[in-house]
């Protein structure tokens, strides 16, 4: 087969690719209503098994295996009733994001680079661990509804039961609810975003990105900019001095279009992108020298700080 061959076959993968991407991450959105529709179960099943199809047809190893890890994740599923929670919400999140970055870094440029994927996939091991540790969790608990043994009514009459709550409202853009709504989660945000960057504060902030993006489920641009966001705050490269501004900008001014009815207008912000992308710390530089000096100088080494000076020596 000639290269133009090959190379239209591979286009031809990215593209359905792409639509079976599309169909992972808004199931993972709505995870909690899809584990009770048999056929939207089949439906995230049949997306990862096709990618991994391809993948494995084309010699692209680490896009087989890590589809092949999601197939087995959702299969799950299928087998089992799961008490679907924000913390599984965001582990198949960050385990979506692997088959992602692998499939960008494929119609990128310069292609899948044997050094990149070798990272890619020793960072993925953990997070699929974590996730399948976690529904091995979930399956053998008590909780689980088959598993719940019939108990015998009681001898005595009881008082009746108090009547289930029911869930708040998620209010359309343009209701003034909706814009409460988005304004409390972000105070929520900026609270969690002064405090300790930990792993468990990290994970907390994810979900939080997960109910925004809720808000709106079908705004396409919103769900992009809430799913940078979350890949962002998951690095812990990134300081929450850092995230905190570009964050809550983003999210901010994207909830400000939804309001004015104007979703296809939403953008991820530059920055937020470069922080969701980026393998190494991110660092926010005043324009004030002054400023911009003392960031550097507790940013970088006096050889890193030397190598700088000439950089721009010689772009001056």
């Amino acid at each position: 087969m000639d290269a133009a061959s090959q190379q239209k076959i591979l286009g031809y993968f990215i593209e359905e690719a792409k639509e079976h991407l599309e169909t992972l991450e808004q199931g993972i959105l709505e995870l909690s209503e899809v584990v009770n529709d048999t056929e939207r179960v089949n439906e995230l099943f049949r997306a990862a098994h096709s990618v991994k199809g391809g993948a494995a047809m084309l010699g692209y190893t680490s896009i087989q295996k890590t589809a092949h890890r999601l197939e087995d994740a959702f299969k799950i599923f299928k087998d089992h009733h799961i008490a679907v929670d924000e913390t599984l919400k965001s582990l198949f999140l960050s385990a979506y994001d692997v088959l992602q970055e692998l499939l960008e870094k494929l119609q990128s440029p310069f292609g899948l680079q044997e050094e990149e994927i070798g990272k890619i996939m020793a960072e993925a091991d953990p997070q699929f661990s974590e996730l399948q540790s976690y529904l091995d969790r979930l399956v053998s608990s008590p909780l689980e509804p088959e598993r719940v043994l019939p108990q015998k009514p009681p001898a005595m009459p009881v008082a009746p039961a108090a009547p289930v709550a029911t869930p708040p409202r998620v209010a359309a853009p343009g209701d003034p609810a909706f814009g409460k709504q988005i304004r409390e989660l972000l105070r929520q945000m900026l609270s969690l975003f002064r405090q300790e960057a930990t792993p468990e504060q990290r994970q907390k902030l994810q979900k939080l990105c997960i109910e925004l993006a809720k808000l709106n489920k079908k705004a396409k641009p919103w769900q992009q900019v809430l799913k940078a966001s979350h890949k962002a705050i998951a690095n812990p490269a990134h300081s929450f001095q850092t995230l905190a501004p570009i964050v809550i900008k983003g999210i901010k001014e994207a909830a400000d279009l939804l309001e004015q009815k104007a979703p296809e207008k939403i953008i991820i912000p530059t920055d937020l992108k470069n922080l969701a992308i980026a393998q190494l710390p991110y660092i926010l530089i005043p324009t004030e020298p002054k400023e911009a000096a003392q960031i550097l100088n507790r940013a970088f080494s006096e050889a890193q700080l030397a190598q700088l000076v000439q950089a721009l020596k010689h772009r001056a």
